[in-house]
């Protein structure tokens, strides 16, 4: 298997996204690449149709399976379940509703919770039974829907064990859980190579821990100013790339300090090298009329489940790369050239650069005439897409399989921590919150994770 480097900055346990963005992306670039190099042979084979870089498909195949746990081989309908005022911005939910509604006896449909309701003691959805349940919100957000609208079907459909992700996934789901793997008294609970990638992270309050390198810090807060340059400051539960600070980019250190400890309920993390998750991207200088290469940082999702990868997510932008903060999203291509990643990138974007200018702008152009097609949006509006792809091996997707697959593992070893007890400092839950989670444990039944990658697969800035 080949090597790739890097750390995962968080984990999303509760209803992680971007599963079919990279499908509607893999087209729109698999598209403007056979425009840009139909007249400029390049000597480079890539494959944009690898079933790993489609994950949506992977994904649609574990709801079917859950459906099957429950109802056998009897049809029914699988909800993708989504905040109201979600519903016509976030087009890859109504294309998930979409591409159920095409499986042979399977119904997909979108809605939002508080059209569920009860019939005859059964969840439905316009009088139609509801086999399972995709949530697109965390359990927090559950909560507060529910003394909004009172959505006494959806939590009956969370006891009954038919909500993907289980909400016994949600104590999983905070960053803190990062303190958890990097305590050194933990070193044989969990896979090395869990460890090595997981940067060091620990609970932001005013109190005594232990460094990155073994030290003792009498004072965190303190010592957090003292060191900022070096670390990320984000909410234990925060998404969209809210409420994230990091050091050396954002400067106002006692403001960014001050207002975490006024918010409650942030980690302090050991802040990634900047040059390890960026590459050099190509953009249109509209001024000058040229191609000009810009660095950008990037990342890498990785969605899985228990029978293994359902698929990747390439993203790209400034700190953080969210797309819910502005970033945008990759076309990944396998590089099946006998010839390394760094090598074939610098190839592409030396190519692109000295290509006529107008042939460049036109295959932008076809770019987001695609984007808009495919209606290709979220919250923000338009989702930015790179003009080139993120080059990957197959032996580097492979370290990538069994990467997840150790991660899979580690977070049943975290659940089975939780219910005994030892996490209660880590893991902060209201009472109701808490009672939502406790009527489905998770156990290992089907659910999408994500990793967030901060991964170079070996075409980072030197």
């Amino acid at each position: 298997m080949e090597q790739f480097w890097g750390y995962h900055s968080e984990w999303n346990l509760g209803s992680p996204g971007g599963w079919d963005y990279q499908r509607i992306t893999q087209k729109i670039g698999e598209a403007v690449w056979g425009r840009l190099f139909r007249s400029y042979p390049i000597g480079i084979d890539l494959d944009f149709d690898h079933p790993l870089v489609n994950p949506v498909h992977n994904f649609v195949d574990m709801l079917i399976e859950a459906h099957r746990e429950k109802e056998k081989a009897e049809p029914g309908l699988i909800a993708v379940v989504a905040e109201e005022e979600t519903l016509q911005d976030v087009v890859e939910n109504r294309n998930l509703a979409a591409h159920l509604e095409a499986m042979d006896g399977i119904s997909g449909a979108l809605m939002a919770p508080q059209e569920l309701e009860l019939k005859n003691g059964r969840v439905c959805w316009q009088g139609q039974p509801v086999s399972v349940i995709f949530v697109d919100f965390n359990t927090n957000v559950l909560l507060a829907l529910h003394r909004r609208h009172n959505l006494k079907p959806l939590l009956q459909a969370v006891r009954e064990g038919r909500v993907i992700n289980p909400r016994g996934t949600e104590p999983l789901n905070a960053k803190s859980m990062f303190e958890v793997i990097t305590d050194p008294q933990n070193r044989e609970r969990f896979h090395r190579e869990t460890i090595q990638r997981t940067p060091w992270t620990r609970q932001f309050y005013h109190r005594q821990a232990q460094g990155p390198h073994g030290e003792n810090i009498p004072d965190l807060v303190e010592w957090t100013r003292t060191n900022w340059d070096n670390l990320v400051l984000k909410p234990e539960r925060g998404h969209s790339g809210k409420g994230v600070s990091v050091g050396g980019i954002h400067q106002a250190t006692d403001a960014i300090v001050n207002q975490a400890l006024k918010d409650g309920d942030y980690i302090v993390q050991e802040k990634v090298p900047l040059k390890l998750w960026a590459e050099n991207m190509l953009e249109l200088d509209l001024e000058n009329n040229v191609v000009k290469e810009c660095p950008h940082q990037t990342d890498f999702r990785c969605f899985f489940g228990r029978h293994g990868v359902f698929g990747f997510l390439g993203r790209y932008g400034s700190v953080p790369t969210n797309v819910g903060s502005g970033g945008g999203v990759q076309p990944l291509a396998v590089l099946r050239s006998e010839m390394s990643v760094g090598e074939a990138t610098e190839r592409i974007n030396e190519a692109i650069v000295n290509m006529d200018y107008g042939e460049v702008r036109a295959a932008v152009e076809h770019q987001q005439k695609m984007a808009l097609d495919h209606k290709f949006t979220y919250l923000l509006g338009p989702i930015k897409i790179a003009l080139r792809p993120r080059l990957i091996t197959t032996g580097q997707m492979k370290s990538l399989e069994a990467y997840c697959a150790g991660l899979w593992a580690d977070c049943l070893t975290l659940e089975k921590m939780w219910l005994s007890g030892e996490m209660d400092v880590i893991v902060n839950l209201e009472p109701e919150e808490l009672e939502i989670v406790q009527s489905q444990p998770w156990g290992g039944a089907p659910a999408i994770f994500a990793s967030d990658g901060l991964f170079s697969f070996g075409a980072h800035l030197k």
